[in-house]
């Protein structure tokens, strides 16, 4: 492990950042969707965090966002629903897993 988990308002930070850009495209669905995220956020566990952010370190930002901006265009356009923040986590994890290999 390198550098410390990345922080939970960081990370909430992205909930709140895509959910701005949900409100301007007016798609209020995916607005509310990512602002309940943004909400349960707080209880993510520590060690997703760290993967998160062992994983980011290891593979960059850039290959990172490539992979998370369609999974949030999901949540944008109502194709995809995550009941907390963590499960979304989960997924992106299982993605940049799989990216690793």
């Amino acid at each position: 492990m390198g550098k410390p988990a990345v922080s939970r308002d960081a990370f909430r930070g992205l909930f709140a950042f895509y959910a701005a850009k949900a409100h301007h495209d007016h798609k209020p669905e995916g607005e509310h969707s990512l602002l309940k995220m943004f909400g349960s956020a707080d209880d993510i566990p520590e060690t997703l965090l760290q993967q998160w952010s062992d994983r980011v370190e290891l593979l960059g930002s850039e290959t990172v966002g490539r992979l998370m901006d369609p999974r949030v265009r999901q949540i944008t356009s109502g194709n995809a629903q995550y009941g907390h923040a963590s499960d979304f986590l989960h997924m992106l994890l299982r993605d940049l897993g799989q990216k690793m290999l």
